[in-house]
């Protein structure tokens, strides 16, 4: 295999893995929905804000090396998403700086607005943040209303891009349109409940109050129900729609029947894995839902959406497939082969990214000691919490 293609696949396959892992980590986002409805008093409202605030910087942590993977490996991409799809990308920024703003904040001295003032932003964040991200991804698939001219790259008067949004119906709206994309909605509800369902399970893990276990464990079945509907009929329109293909002899990009299922049958590693992704996210609800007493199913139903994500991630890059198609110019999609850095950029920063195990261990490690102590009534009286 020649050692670009074989790097490009690399790093599509690392920014699928980081996707994944944020998804899992939005659990933080999922945990925030419920800092109004999940408890009875003050001070379990306060186990549930710490709990999910010990956890923040991870999910914003990737959700940052995300796009930095992406801007290194395929800043096409990059400069075509960020700077003309700029609305999506800056309101999920915005509901990630209120996010970290309300944990700072909320209990210090000099508060004029009120803890409730910041709770409700956790919550806002909660609900925008896992719901753009999933609109935003979902173009991976819908397409989304660019065009690009690289000639643009030798006119030093003109636009600094190389790619150029389009109106919609007459309107600029630089990335919204998004979200008037039906089956783009339909994956942005099914990240928002499945971060729900995901928090509830991390609750129940880590929080130890009877009264909030309770109480989770009552939401945890109607969440999930809600996401796997969502989720079911995005992927069912997935492997039924057409996909946008590439001809690996001329790159031109075309229109293909069962396109993504194509892709997940030419390929039976990533149907396996597929299959063990969705075995582990239902194994860890429904053990959780059957067993008052079970509280580990977040690890299996998490590690499940890793690799389920990875995948659906995978099926849009990799099999000649245009990761992010446009809808105004069909063969300005963007793949793997045409938007990649060069050959040189992407074997330097393939052995950097050999550091990524003992990165990961440091997380397990940070993970385990701030989980050292559950959150109960005596944790809470140890102080040093949001």
């Amino acid at each position: 295999m020649d050692k670009l293609i074989f790097l490009q696949d690399y790093w599509w396959f690392l920014i699928s893995l980081l996707g994944g892992l944020l998804v899992f980590l939005m659990f933080v986002q999922g945990g925030q929905t419920f800092v109004f409805s999940l408890h009875k008093n003050p001070l379990q409202q306060r186990m549930l804000v710490n709990s999910t605030g010990r956890k923040w910087e991870f999910t914003f942590t990737t959700l940052v090396t995300f796009g930095g993977a992406f801007f290194a490996s395929f800043p096409l991409f990059y400069s075509t998403s960020f700077y003309g799809a700029y609305w999506v990308w800056m309101l999920i920024l915005f509901c990630f700086v209120i996010q970290a703003v309300s944990y700072e904040y909320q209990n210090k001295r000099g508060n004029v607005f009120g803890s409730n003032t910041y709770r409700w932003a956790l919550f806002i964040n909660g609900v925008l943040g896992p719901l753009l991200i999933g609109a935003a991804v979902g173009t991976f698939f819908t397409g989304a209303n660019f065009v690009v001219d690289r000639s643009n790259i030798t006119n030093l008067g003109g636009t600094l891009s190389v790619s150029v949004w389009q109106d919609y119906n007459g309107m600029m709206l630089h990335g919204l349109e998004a979200v008037l994309n039906p089956w783009n909605v339909v994956l942005g509800l099914a990240v928002l409940f499945l971060s729900r369902t995901t928090g509830l399970l991390y609750f129940i893990n880590n929080v130890r109050d009877a009264e909030v276990n309770r109480m989770a464990r009552k939401r945890l079945l109607p969440n999930a129900v809600i996401f796997l509907l969502f989720f079911l009929a995005f992927v069912g329109y997935l492997l039924t729609a057409k996909g946008f293909a590439v001809n690996p002899d001329d790159s031109t990009v075309y229109m293909e029947q069962y396109k993504y299922l194509h892709n997940l049958l030419a390929q039976p590693v990533l149907l396996v894995a597929l299959l063990i992704g969705v075995v582990g996210v239902l194994y860890g609800i429904i053990k959780t839902v059957l067993r008052s007493d079970y509280n580990k199913g977040v690890w299996f139903e998490g590690i499940g959406v890793v690799i389920v994500v990875t995948v659906l991630l995978l099926l849009a890059g990799w099999n000649n497939t245009a990761y992010y198609p446009s809808v105004a110019d069909l063969q300005s999609s963007l793949t793997i082969r045409n938007s990649s850095s060069s050959a040189y950029t992407l074997e330097v920063m393939a052995y950097a990214s050999l550091v990524i195990p003992i990165v990961l261990a440091y997380i397990f490690y940070a993970w385990r000691k701030l989980d050292f102590h559950k959150f109960d009534a005596e944790e809470m009286k140890r102080g040093n919490h949001y």
